[in-house]
């Protein structure tokens, strides 16, 4: 194994060409706890001929490599700039939501009427069983855990918000999804005191994500994927229809190509990709092993994946091997990635949430680059026809569960299949620009104090 190169906590996607080459993982408590990388391929080390390239090793690419050699006999050459899972597929919070994009469902209804929110939801269901089957399968061996979520009412007005959806899931889409009282979430999920209550929704489940990632290396190299790490793309040029990719050790030449790079993606990667996402940072921390009486006193009595109705929203959860994990939004940029603030923030919302473990030890911290799309809702689609390149982006911090169905269906496109939800919104068009570019950071700086001052309304 070739040695690697450190981890640099200051790489922003917005300033820097590429991730590196070869750098060491975050420090997550997911690498950790999921042992040792699968086998890969190794760096590019000459010019090669091939058939599809998926740039990006993290969730997308490597279940795109899976879904092409299982389905179609494709079998794709994964490029990655450092390791297998090295992106946010590390550093997230291991929650498989029933969520495409950002938007609740009954946001879903006022930009697109009720028909298409149905049929969306409809697509939503039929994505998680793809996900599900993939969590599952034994030889992908990521731990799922329980089914269902939980988003918790952080205040009274958060709680009204919820029965309103509640209904709408209900009546409308068919959705059995129940509010519970503070009680009901105190006694039977969590001990989060700061909850007024929760809509509990049954589909979800929470995985360890790195070993997902892990998994899907396996099995998509034993049908015949390579997955050459230590190998970023740093420059692209299409000659005939061919597309040339330059990496360190060598051109790989392809006929086609899948963009997997999520909140990774350089402005210089491709003009199909550039700032077509917001890159945002979100944040993780881990804590020690809980005694029997932190266990108690923090009421944690499910491994549910849960949920705050922030904007700047928390996501949490108790741990099969009895640590927390929480998040939450970080940093602007990555020069200031590594500032204490924004350990302290997570750490203040422990002491809210469970005074029990106020100060706790947290070994764990890691932060990595979402990809939010600006209209909050994912893409999957060949953006020109007339040009075989395709990709797969804007999750938006819900990329755990979509991703398996994106990339299905990515892996469908690019086999030359045509699909039948064509005209639904995460198909039938690219991902939309920003008209204000240039500042989009400062917009979010406002917009972060926005958000918090709506969050402390309740």
């Amino acid at each position: 194994m070739s040695v690697l190169t450190p981890f640099d906590p200051s790489y922003d996607p917005l300033k820097d060409a590429t991730p590196g080459v070869g750098r060491d993982y975050a420090p997550s408590y997911w690498r950790h706890h999921a042992g040792p990388p699968p086998q890969d391929d190794g760096p590019v080390d000459r010019d090669m001929d091939v058939d599809v390239v998926l740039i990006g090793a993290g969730f997308t690419g490597l279940a795109t490599a899976l879904f092409l050699a299982r389905e179609y006999g494709i079998k794709a050459t994964v490029l990655e700039a450092n390791q297998i899972g090295w992106g946010c597929t590390s550093r997230n919070g291991g929650q498989g939501h029933l969520a495409w994009g950002r938007l609740s469902r009954s946001q879903w209804v006022k930009r697109w009427g009720q028909d298409v929110a149905r049929r969306l939801h409809a697509n939503s269901l039929e994505g998680f069983e793809v996900f599900q089957s993939m969590a599952e399968d034994p030889e992908i061996d990521c731990e799922p855990q329980n089914h269902g979520n939980l988003l918790i009412a952080h205040g009274a007005k958060a709680l009204d918000g919820l029965k309103e959806e509640s209904r709408l899931c209900n009546r409308l889409l068919g959705y059995p999804t129940r509010v519970l009282g503070r009680d009901d979430v105190l006694e039977g999920y969590i001990g989060d005191q700061e909850a007024q209550g929760a809509m509990l929704e049954p589909v979800g489940i929470a995985v360890q994500p790195l070993k997902l990632a892990y998994g899907y290396a396996r099995v998509a190299r034993r049908l015949g994927a390579r997955i050459h790490t230590a190998s970023p793309v740093e420059g692209w040029t299409t000659e005939g229809g061919v597309h040339h990719l330059r990496t360190p050790g060598g051109v790989v030449r392809a006929r086609a190509v899948g963009i997997a790079t999520a909140g990774y993606t350089s402005p210089q990667l491709h003009r199909v990709t550039a700032y077509r996402n917001m890159p945002i940072m979100a944040n993780s921390v881990w804590t020690r092993t809980l005694t029997d009486d932190e266990v108690e006193a923090c009421g944690f009595r499910s491994t549910v994946l849960t949920t705050d109705t922030r904007k700047l929203r928390y996501y949490y959860r108790f741990l099969p091997e009895r640590r927390l994990q929480i998040g939450t939004r970080s940093a602007i940029s990555g020069a200031d990635a590594q500032n204490p603030r924004h350990l302290k923030v997570v750490h203040d919302a422990i002491a809210r949430k469970f005074p029990a473990i106020a100060g706790i030890e947290t070994p764990w911290f890691s932060h990595g680059w979402m990809d939010i799309s600006h209209d909050m809702m994912p893409r999957i689609v060949q953006p020109d026809p007339g040009s075989s390149i395709f990709y797969a982006q804007g999750y938006s911090g819900n990329g755990v569960a979509f991703s398996a169905y994106a990339s299905k269906k990515m892996a469908a496109l690019i086999a030359g299949e045509s699909l039948k939800e064509a005209d639904l919104p995460i198909f039938n068009s690219p991902l939309p620009g920003h008209p204000l570019r240039p500042v989009r950071r400062l917009g979010q700086r406002a917009l972060y104090r926005y958000f918090q001052v709506l969050d402390s309304l309740r």
